[in-house]
This record gives C-alpha cells, sequence and structure tokens, in this order.
C-alpha cells in the first residue's frame, strides 16, 4: 500500500539565486542572496519550443517559505504536483510557478515594505519579478502574471495587488489575513504573557519605573520584547506560545514600524495593563483589507481576477475577516470571487485544485 500521494506527472524543478539590492541594510540582517524554486511545466526543454507562458507566484504562509512548499508531505502533494497534476489532466493549461524565499528572524512576513522589517513588497514586484521574466520563458506582462498564497501569503497577495497594480493581473487569497478586530486583538493577552516572562526590574516609584510606564503607554518596548527576541530567536524547539509571540511581534514590525522606536517597532497593547492603544492600532486597521478596499477600489477594479475563499471552521477566525472583505469589495464595485468550505486554517491546499485553474482561465495567452 502506497504511505502518500505521489504525482507522477512530468514537469522540472530547478533553482534560482538572486542577490536583493532592496534588502541590503535590513534590520535584522536577514540574507539579501536567496536560492529559491522555480517550476517548469513538461515540454518546457524540448528543442525548438520557444513558448512563453503565463507564471504563478506563490507566497508561504507565517513561518513558511518558498522552498518550503515543494518538500516532501506525506499523504499530500506539493505545490508543483498538484499542478502537474491539473495540467495532466487538462483542468489548467502549463504555467510557470516561482516560490519567493521571503522568511525573516520574526518568523515570516506579510510581504509589504516595512522599515522594520526590510522593503520586501520591492522586493518582489520590482526584483524577483524582473528576474524571473529575464531567466525564463514567461509571458512578461501583468496580463498573464499572477500571485497566489495562504494566510500570510494570501494577504501578501492582496497587498501586492494594491500597491503594485502594473506587476500583477491576478490574485488568489486562500484564508488571507483580514478583520484584525477578530483575528489578532483575542490573542495578543497570550502574547503579553509570554513578554511579561522578561520584564525588566526597576524600584517602586523612581524615575526609572516612571519612564517604563510612559513608554509601554505609547506603544514602546520596556526591554522585554528585545530580551524574548534575544532568547527565543536562537531556540531549536520554540513552544507554541513564543511561537504566536514571535508571530504577532513580526505583525506589529509590518504593521507599525517605527525607525525611532526600540527594535523599530511599536505595541498596539499596553504590557502590562493589556489596554488596546488606539492610535496604535489605528496604524494597524490602515492595514487591514477590510479597510484598505476602499482607498485601492480602482486599482483592484484593474484585476483579471481576485478569487478569495476560507474554510468556515477557521481557528483564527479569518471566515469573519474574509466575509468582512467580501462585503468591503462588493461596496466598491470590485469583481471578485469568494467561496467558503468545510474546513480550518490547516490542511486546506485541496483548494488550489479550485483556485489555480480559475486564474490560468483569467490570465491565459
Amino acid at each position: 500500500m502506497a504511505l502518500r500521494t505521489q504525482s507522477v506527472f512530468p514537469g522540472r524543478l530547478t533553482w534560482v539565486e538572486f542577490d536583493s539590492r532592496v534588502l541590503q541594510g535590513n534590520p535584522w540582517n536577514d540574507p539579501t542572496r536567496r536560492r529559491f524554486p522555480v517550476w517548469l511545466p513538461e515540454g518546457y526543454d524540448l528543442p525548438g519550443n520557444v513558448q512563453r507562458y503565463p507564471v504563478f507566484y506563490g507566497l508561504a504562509g507565517y513561518f513558511g517559505s518558498g522552498p518550503s512548499q515543494v518538500n516532501w508531505q506525506p499523504f499530500n502533494e506539493t505545490v508543483p504536483e498538484r499542478v502537474a497534476r491539473l495540467i495532466h489532466c487538462g483542468v489548467m493549461g502549463p504555467v510557470i510557478l516561482v516560490f519567493p524565499d521571503c522568511f525573516t528572524r520574526l518568523g515570516g512576513n506579510q510581504y509589504v515594505n516595512s522599515s522594520a522589517l526590510g522593503a520586501y513588497g520591492d522586493y518582489l514586484s520590482h526584483e524577483v519579478v524582473p528576474f524571473i521574466d529575464a531567466a525564463f520563458r514567461t509571458l512578461a506582462t501583468r496580463d498573464h502574471r499572477g500571485v497566489f498564497g495562504k494566510s500570510s501569503g494570501g494577504y501578501g497577495a492582496l497587498f501586492q495587488a494594491m500597491q503594485a497594480p502594473d506587476c500583477w493581473g491576478g490574485v488568489v487569497s486562500h484564508a488571507g489575513d483580514a478583520g484584525f478586530d477578530l483575528v489578532y486583538r483575542g490573542d495578543w493577552p497570550n502574547t503579553l504573557d509570554v513578554l511579561a516572562r522578561f520584564r525588566p526590574a526597576a524600584a517602586e516609584g523612581t524615575l526609572e519605573q516612571q519612564a517604563r510606564a510612559q513608554a509601554l503607554a505609547q506603544g514602546l518596548d520596556d526591554g522585554r520584547v528585545a530580551s524574548f527576541l534575544a532568547a527565543v530567536c536562537p531556540l531549536d524547539r520554540p513552544s507554541s506560545a513564543e511561537t504566536h509571540a514571535l508571530m504577532n511581534l513580526g505583525m506589529a514590525a509590518t504593521y507599525d514600524p517605527d525607525p525611532a522606536a526600540p527594535n523599530g517597532f511599536r505595541l498596539p497593547f499596553h504590557p502590562e495593563t493589556g489596554e488596546l492603544l488606539p492610535e496604535r492600532w489605528a496604524h494597524w486597521q490602515a492595514c487591514d483589507p477590510v479597510h484598505a478596499v476602499s482607498p485601492h477600489a480602482s486599482t483592484l477594479r484593474r484585476l483579471k481576477c481576485l478569487f478569495l475563499d476560507c474554510g468556515w471552521r477557521d481557528q483564527y477566525h479569518l471566515h469573519y475577516g474574509v466575509r468582512q472583505l467580501s462585503a468591503a469589495l462588493t461596496r466598491a464595485r470590485v469583481p471578485h470571487l469568494h467561496e467558503e468550505f468545510d474546513g480550518t486554517h490547516s490542511g486546506i491546499d485541496f483548494r488550489l485544485d479550485r483556485s489555480l485553474p480559475y486564474l490560468y482561465a483569467a490570465l491565459k495567452p
């Protein structure tokens, strides 16, 4: 009996290296030279073949990266294996797949520019895309270029379309981060509990304690965040609570960067009282796709397709956020397809069988 579903359909996985200019000097000294996989469809290497292909970019979720999307999986297909099957079965035509590496020391990326993480939005649209178009036989226009992703990757796909409209013609967002009031707020008390273990000591009534209290009320780190990051980043196996805390700090670095602040970003909650800091939370809400639709409506209307879905049992409550996003798109008269299915946030790669043929139909030659 076979131990897993193994695709036997042809295609070729290759690896490329690119040294970024825009990531130079990034705050965490993450590597600028990245090696990542590119999948080429059957027939690409045939002698005399000069055909050019649509190209799809796959953005990984938080704590993932491009290479993770081509790794062996038990009882499942890799993304290239899945696409090879869909092409072989005639569900979609041949495409080139690109899986960029945007991992950071904070565990991941939302694929946007941030002074606290790096210019990963520009890295994708201004550097990786031209590099791939020069290296492979792509149809090098937005009308034949799509971006897809799950969770943080789905969020990144949406914001890539908003911020680089001349680059992307189609977007697929599976359970992309949206509706921040429901998605993030409930988990921050757990993060504050983790950070409390690294609270610096100060004698009561001292000027040091008063200054620290004032800093905390402004979303500034009193040392606990820096101490936590110094402790957790070298760990081989951080706990679930620690990884969620690291992710929430990564979101803070994305949504509320401040070069003048400790660590380069501010926190949205008071670490001692757990109170939401309205001025800081306003920065997060401006980055929420639900609120970003209106100022980017005309840009989003240019897309040839926009596909959204989410499992209606998503443990991060993203099905509510995606519903809110769909409603905002409808109000803004942005054409899109919104679907739900019986599932959670985990194990939803099977939905690519639905979304990628839809993306191909919109972007095919």
